[in-house]
């Protein structure tokens, strides 16, 4: 795919398919119907029957953090990735899945231990990081894929 190649995003709120070039991602394009952004710059949260439109048909990377409610390095992850978010916002899509509501696809990538993060591109895994990280840290590790 071309940098300027169409991809479709579905809106996070009224769900309308919307084709952007990969190369307006940055630019933080609106829905065509609601006008709402396209591009999250906050971690969306993604579901088992979601996985293929969030993760999988994703134009830009994404990261996807395998947690729960009750675990304590998760909670202490949540605002390095709310950080991170806004910091990549249209080369990385950060999302949550929780692993005790959405265990399909936690079993598919054998998460046994949370938090887990994986990130994946076009819908193949590239880097898999288990535990807490400094958010340093985790930029460093996602920096060859961004």
């Amino acid at each position: 795919m071309t940098n300027d190649a169409p991809s479709v995003l579905r809106c996070p709120n009224c769900k309308a398919k919307n084709r952007v070039a990969r190369a307006r991602l940055e630019q933080g394009p609106t829905c065509s119907a609601c006008h709402t952004a396209l591009v999250p710059s906050s971690p969306v949260t993604v579901t088992d029957a979601e996985w293929a439109t969030e993760v999988d048909g994703s134009p830009m990377p994404v990261l996807v953090d395998f947690w729960a409610p009750w675990c304590g390095p998760c909670r202490t992850m949540a605002p390095v990735l709310d950080q991170l978010a806004a910091e990549t916002k249209g080369h990385l899509k950060v999302t949550k899945l929780n692993v005790d509501e959405n265990p399909r696809m936690a079993s598919t990538f054998q998460v046994q231990a949370i938090p887990t993060l994986i990130l994946f591109d076009r819908g193949l895994k590239k880097e898999e990081i288990r535990g807490a990280l400094p958010k340093a840290a985790l930029k460093a590790r996602l920096a060859p894929y961004l």
